[in-house]
């Protein structure tokens, strides 16, 4: 089965990303992250994301595209990027789940991935 894994972060763990101090710690540790996937023959694609300032959220009302700068929700996490693993069942999901950094600091949504042929039956 095939499931996103989507990483939300804090704002200081953004944070972390860019400051000198921090940033090898904050780094390694999503490498070892995506190093484990891939060794154990999990791992299928995935990104990580540019910070919250950089968002654009679209909305389309009465045939108008709305747009506003950043994302809309003003929330104490953001999504911070995502993976797509491929793995037996949902508790080896949630266990790769449970491996990431962000879960420590902030959550991790798991979400089986829809067929591109099959749909939700799928």
């Amino acid at each position: 089965m095939k499931f996103m894994l989507a990483f939300t972060e804090t704002a200081d763990d953004f944070d972390q990303r860019n400051d000198p101090a921090t940033a090898p710690v904050y780094w390694g540790g999503w490498s070892s992250f995506i190093d484990a996937m891939a060794q154990a023959g999990v791992f299928e694609s995935g990104a990580g994301l540019q910070g919250p300032h950089t968002a654009s959220t679209v909305r389309l009302r009465d045939g108008k595209r709305l747009v506003e700068d950043g994302p809309f929700a003003d929330t104490k996490e953001q999504l911070a990027g995502f993976v797509i693993i491929e793995v037996p069942d949902l508790d080896a999901a949630l266990d790769w789940a449970a491996r990431a950094p962000s879960a420590q600091t902030a959550s991790v949504e798991v979400r089986p991935v829809l067929s591109p042929m099959s749909g939700p039956a799928a």
